[in-house]
Formats: C-alpha cells, structure tokens, sequence
C-alpha cells in the first residue's frame, strides 16, 4: 500500500504550507485524498468524517494546534514517541492519527495490507516488519479478540513486544480485557471520537489538558485544545455540540458517565440507548453488559424496537461462541430456562443469534444495521 502522497499531502497541512486533507481508502485499502474547502476555519490541517454508527457521517474539521495537542498527549501518556502500525481504515480519526502521530515523532509509520480484510496473518506479517523499539498501534475490540483467538504463538510474540496497544472505538468487555493482560499485552483502553482527534481518556484518566466535566443529567462534556473546529457545512449543527467557554471549548457528546472520587471517567451508554419498555426506563448499554456476562456470548448489542403491546421492546443482536446452527439455536432456546430468568424483565423480547456482530469498516458496531434486522425479526413474529 502506498501511502507516500497521504503523508506528503498531510505534513504540509500541519506545516500550514498545504490545504486540508481529506482521505477515503481505496479498493485495496490505500489513501485516497480529496481536499475540501474549509472556509471560515483557520489552520484546518484534516477534515474526517465521523463513524455514522448512529446515523449519517459528520464532516469534523481538525486544526493543526489540535492535532498538535492530541500527540503530544498522547506521547506523554504513552512515555515517548515511537513507531506505529496501521492496522485501521485512515478514512477515519483513529487511522489518520496514526499517520499524523508518525509525523509529529518524525517515525515511519508501517501499513499493514488489508486487501483481504483483518486478519492476524496480515497483522503478524506487518508488525514483524516494524524495526523501532518503541513500537505502538490502535485496535478496535473485534481486531484484538480476533489476534488472541489465533493459535499462533507468534502473534502472541508480536502483540507483546508493542509498548501500547490502544483499543477503543467502542466498549470493551471486560473478559477481552482480563484476556489481553494475562497474555502479557500492554492494552490502554481509550475513549474519544472524531471530534476530540481520537481518543481522549486513556485508561479512564484524560490526557494532559484535557478536561472532563459530567452534567446533573449524566452527559459527558470533554473540553481542551484537542476539541475540533466544528463541522464543515454545518454551522447550526456546530453551535449545538461546541461551546466555548472562559477560553475552554467544549464538546459535548452524546454518551452518559460518571466521574469517581479520583477523577477516573466510566462511561455508561449512549445518552439515546434509553428504552422505554412497558413504561419502565432500561439501559441498553445495561442489558448488554448483563448478556455479554453468559457463557457463550463473545459480544452484544441491544436496542429498542417499536412495539404493539409494549411501546418499545427491548431486542439483542448476540455473537455467541459456538456460531454453527446448532450452537445458534441452542443459546436462544436456553433464554426461557436459563438466562432469561436470570436477566428477569432485562430479558431481550426479541434476540438474534450469529457469529459476529455487524461491523462498520472502522471495526465500530453498526447499531443501525443491526437494529433494522432486529426490527424485522420482532415485527415478523
């Protein structure tokens, strides 16, 4: 994959000598650039589009002081700068980061070929090409499990010898976690979004400069120099979700959490995963949790559906582990004996059981595909 255009197109974006750079991937993976117009915005350096898990992408502009403050962060909290593979989309913020962290450190990045999709033969191949000691890449919770999963010890080798891997883009359950760190590899979890150039929040804890505030009704707000320009095209759209404030910007998410007593950021579901079920309020973010604790079950994702008798049904999309008809049949047919009791009125009205859960290209569930297919389910029985 070539990706000497992307990185000659986007350091004279941040050297403030070229325009915004866009990129898409191309059919075999490689950087496409676009460079749109960013009228209105001083030192645009790249314009990437949000993930559209809930709904269609947004157009988020990132300065070059962002950016810049992003990775310097991010090399604090990671104790030094280093080599990084690419093993996501650059379309979007986590795969463009890894090429702007690269040049921000003066490393080379390494690109791992994705013609045949993810697989930890390609990610081996890659990161045994990595030469600096100091080594570092970003993952999504189903490219880990999918590393951990394979039998072969030389994967195991490589994932250990990264002096971090960040995981995020999503939730990660607490077995791939536990899973991860027994096997001796440095995970830091992360949380952020195209908004804040990537994540924000390692381990929990914000990153140098950062600011983290939760209002009364749960909202998580992230505030600092790494919060975006806006979105392109979108003024009004732009002035609901950034503010500034006594020379702070502010982003304001769309995800609930709560703050402990040393500072440490738990984040609780969508502020929009609230199902209205028989007139109860129930967390989806909740449900899942408690079905991604069942034997057999890899990953979950739950949704409200409409419903004639109770407004709103709660509904599962579940990747269970034993994936072949058999197994699939067997885990739904368990719900009225085992987990169904167990999770009480928690328990999914309508549950679809498969392999793996439904994937955007970035490796972020896709809610929208899933709840249309589990809407279609509900409303065929």
């Amino acid at each position: 994959m070539n990706i000497e255009p992307a990185l000659k197109a986007l350091a004279a974006a941040l050297h403030g000598e070229g325009p915004a750079v866009e990129l898409s991937a191309g059919p075999d993976g490689s950087p496409v650039l676009s460079f749109p117009a960013t009228p209105g915005i001083e030192d645009a350096a790249v314009v990437v589009r949000t993930s559209g898990s809930t709904g269609a992408p947004k157009a988020t502009v990132l300065t070059v002081d962002a950016l810049a403050a992003s990775s310097v962060a991010t090399a604090f909290a990671l104790k030094g700068e280093g080599q990084w593979l690419l093993a996501l989309p650059v379309q979007y913020v986590a795969g463009v980061q890894v090429l702007v962290r690269s040049l921000f450190a003066g490393t080379r990045p390494w690109v791992m070929d994705m013609t045949g999709g993810f697989t930890p033969e390609a990610f081996t191949a890659a990161a045994l090409e990595l030469t600096d000691k100091i080594r570092f890449t970003s993952l999504v919770p189903t490219q880990l499990q999918r590393l951990l999963d394979t039998p072969s010890a030389e994967t195991l080798a490589v994932l250990r010898r990264f002096n971090a891997i960040l995981l995020g883009g999503g939730p990660v359950p607490a077995a791939l976690l536990a899973a991860a760190r027994d096997a001796g590899v440095n995970v830091v979890t992360t949380y952020g979004s195209a908004e804040t150039c990537g994540g924000c929040v390692y381990d929990g804890f914000p990153l140098e400069d950062v600011l983290v505030r939760v209002t009364d009704d749960g909202r998580i707000l992230l505030g600092g120099p790494t919060i975006a320009a806006g979105y392109l095209g979108a003024p009004e759209l732009s002035a609901e979700t950034f503010t500034d404030e006594d020379g702070v910007r502010w982003y304001r998410t769309n995800d609930l959490g709560e703050l402990d007593a040393d500072g440490r950021l738990t984040v609780l579901g969508r502020a929009d995963d609230v199902v209205i079920t028989g007139g109860v309020k129930v967390s989806a973010a909740h449900v899942q949790a408690e079905l991604e604790k069942l034997d057999g079950v890899r990953a979950a994702f739950v949704a409200g559906v409409p419903s004639a008798e109770w407004g709103q049904a709660l509904a599962a999309y579940v990747a269970v582990a034993d994936s072949t008809p058999d197994g699939m049949a067997a885990f739904t047919g368990r719900r009225n004996e085992t987990w169904g009791p167990a999770l009480g009125a928690l328990a999914p009205k309508t549950v679809l059981a498969a392999a793996e859960l439904l994937m955007l290209p970035n490796g972020k569930p896709d809610r929208v595909g899933m709840t249309v297919l589990l809407d279609a389910l509900h409303q065929g029985k």
